[in-house]
């Protein structure tokens, strides 16, 4: 069997790499970006700042609701989003003149600071990371396949970079960077030191890049990993009297419905809440709790606004190996799992990633542009050669 040779693992890391830099390069600077889009949310828009001169206690989520629905008599609060203790809680509703609007409220004093009727930030940056912000149709979206497929080409990168780079690990102990031996030799080092400090890095991002993959692949085939809350039961809803036009407010409230959250999960934190939008709804709740690696929806209820009924409950100690995956992806691939210090370090290499996306290309550029010269003047040789003769 012919032995495979070092500048075949070279090529094949080259071609697998840089053809589409620029791409990866696009994907690894929005990621990085995202990574700390809650922070640079609170650094540029004051209005999103939850401050507490005060140090008030933060007030439940069905009071920043009430405050909404006070403001605006007309609207009909859908749902609130609650994010890290120093941003503002998202109360989102719709109104006569707003068909989607979001309401900044301050948690801890309960005022309204901003309505939002666009897109935010933290979620521009997220779709413009994740799907390119290509259009979503019958489940699928294409930029989300280009995103996601970037993985393969990552893991490939790895795989044949470090069969080219022999003995790597001695950049852990010995890093070499040659700062006056050229450009060619200086992005070289800059390349191979980077990506060994980044083995880890690229790993978490390939996995998950993986599986994202497959949950595209899940979506598109209409198969639900997680399964569906069930509708309330006609017969449990309670009967309307003669003349009546509407049903009679519910006997469960949301605060009743944390309450029952919290019963059931003690550790409970609800990150997203969801009112039921018809009769046979149910409040739908999601959350964090005591574990550090599942992301803030890893706790999830539906709860019967009529019965009080949990209908449906789940936690990390209940999940298949599927739904592990599921929450445990985000926080590792956003580095959400270890608050502000993990998001910094995430930041620092997703820099490091982009760089190496163009430091990659600028070694595969100088070398075929040299080789290039060097045909040119192997011709303009020949030419010469043939005048004088």
């Amino acid at each position: 069997m012919a032995k495979v040779s070092n500048r075949f693992w070279f090529m094949l890391h080259g071609w697998v790499s840089l053809p589409i830099w620029l791409l990866f390069c696009f994907i690894c600077l929005t990621g990085t970006v995202a990574v700390l889009s809650h922070e640079l949310t609170w650094l540029t828009n004051p209005a999103a700042r939850a401050l507490n001169p005060d140090e008030l206690p933060a007030k439940p989520v069905d009071e920043l609701m009430l405050a909404v629905e006070k403001a605006y008599p007309n609207a009909q609060v859908m749902g609130a989003m609650t994010f890290e203790p120093y941003l503002v809680n998202a109360i989102t509703f719709t109104d006569t003149d707003k068909p989607y609007a979001i309401a900044y409220v301050n948690q801890y004093t309960g005022e309204i600071q901003q309505i939002n009727e666009g897109l935010t930030f933290i979620g521009f940056m997220r779709s413009l990371h994740g799907w390119l912000l290509f259009p979503w149709q019958s489940g699928y979206s294409l930029g989300y396949y280009l995103v996601s497929v970037m993985s393969l080409l990552m893991l490939a990168s790895l795989v044949t970079g470090l069969v080219v780079y022999k003995r790597f690990w001695r950049s852990f102990f010995a890093p070499k960077l040659r700062l006056t031996q050229g450009k060619k030799t200086l992005l070289a080092d800059l390349h191979k030191l980077s990506g060994v400090w980044s083995i880890w890095f690229i790993a978490i991002m390939s996995a998950t890049g993986l599986w994202y993959l497959v949950q595209a692949i899940f979506w598109h085939a209409d198969i639900d990993i997680e399964p569906h809350a069930p509708l309330i039961a006609q017969e449990q809803l309670p009967l309307q009297r003669e003349g009546e036009t509407q049903l009679p407010e519910r006997k469960v409230n949301l605060a009743d419905a944390l309450q029952l959250a919290k019963t059931r999960f003690p550790d409970f934190q609800p990150s997203y809440v969801m009112l039921p939008e018809h009769h046979r709804d149910m409040y739908h709740l999601s959350g964090s709790g005591d574990h550090i690696f599942y992301d803030q929806y890893s706790y999830s209820l539906s709860i019967n606004p009529w019965t009080g009924e949990i209908a449906s409950a789940s936690s990390p100690d209940t999940m298949t190996g599927m739904q592990t995956i599921m929450h445990i992806a985000d926080p590792l691939h956003y580095g959400t799992l270890g608050g502000i210090w993990t998001k910094f370090l995430w930041f620092f290499f997703g820099l490091v990633l982009s760089g190496m996306s163009i430091t990659g290309f600028m070694m595969w550029g100088l070398r075929h542009v040299r080789a290039f010269q060097q045909v040119e003047t192997k011709d303009l040789a020949a030419d010469m050669i043939g005048e004088a003769r």
